[in-house]
């Protein structure tokens, strides 16, 4: 191969592959930065759900309680407490 011919193969190639990864590099980088603020984002939002979920959880146990209550309890203790929040 002629040495002129090696040297434009050359240099075409490392151009065509500068023109082909900087616009590469640059489409990352700004993939990673806006991921990176997603993260954030849902962090927070996730943390935020978490101590909604703790809530309904807490007033759920409760309820699941008084059913409890109400299924093991005798039916005439369980009417006269009924009996009684009807007159309050």
């Amino acid at each position: 191969m002629d040495e002129k011919l090696a040297i434009f193969l050359i240099i075409t190639i490392a151009i065509g592959a500068a023109v082909i990864l900087v616009p590469t590099m640059a489409l990352i980088r700004a993939r990673y930065r806006v991921a990176g603020h997603q993260t954030e984002g849902t962090v927070t939002m996730l943390m935020d759900q978490n101590e909604l979920l703790k809530q309904q959880v807490a007033r759920l146990e409760s309820r699941l309680m008084v059913l409890e209550r109400i299924a093991t309890d005798p039916a005439e203790r369980t009417a006269r407490e009924i009996e009684q929040l009807r007159q309050a």
